[in-house]
């Protein structure tokens, strides 16, 4: 009986052995087969330098327009800026045309009277005031009020009933554009009795 179990035990053994290598070789079959699907996937690196290739040549591209456009509005703005230095008093230099039309206009008249002169400086003035005013160009006058020499300038001190450091004279009026003085008035400042 030993024998007829031995035959069985090779005969299992062969099955067994068969079957590992079958296992082996499907084993050998997904390994290749994953491999070339890793292959697939996996692009070459002559691919890779190409795509790389592209991609710089396109940010070189994009860098380069962005270069260019920062040039322009830089070039736009310093023309802005240059225009806006020259041409800064453009409306305030039409306000002042009609001033100047009504004093050529007065120039031209032969027979003028003390009188036609004197309405027409009027008038060439309010036109100049109507002109400062749009423009915020105020007058300083500050004839009786406390000496800012901020605001003025002393030409001369003088004896005077008033306080001291009042202004007793405007010899000159001054401007301001909005806040800024563009011309202080020239005063003659009280002195103390005592000075």
């Amino acid at each position: 009986m030993q024998e007829s179990n031995k035959p069985q035990t090779d005969e299992q053994e062969l099955i067994s052995v068969n079957n590992e290598v079958n296992e082996a070789e499907a084993s050998k079959e997904r390994k290749a087969q994953e491999t070339e699907s890793q292959v697939e996937i996996m692009p070459s690196m002559e691919e890779l330098l190409r795509e790389a290739e592209l991609k710089a040549a396109e940010h070189y591209d994009a860098w380069l327009r962005a270069k260019a456009d920062t040039e322009n509005i830089r070039k736009r703005a310093q023309s802005d800026v240059t225009n806006a230095h020259k041409y800064a008093i453009e409306k305030f230099s039409s306000e002042l045309l009609a001033v100047m039309d009504s004093l050529e206009a007065a120039l031209v008249v032969e027979n003028a009277t003390l009188e036609n002169f004197k309405n027409g400086v009027e008038l060439t003035h309010k036109q100049l005031t109507a002109a400062f005013e749009k423009f915020n160009i105020k007058s300083i006058d500050p004839k009786g009020e406390k000496f800012d020499p901020h605001q003025h300038q002393a030409m001369c001190m003088v004896e005077s009933e008033l306080a001291p450091n009042t202004v007793t004279q405007v010899l000159q009026k001054g401007y301001m554009l909005h806040d800024r003085v563009i011309r202080p008035a020239m005063v003659a400042v009280a002195k103390g009795k005592d000075t």
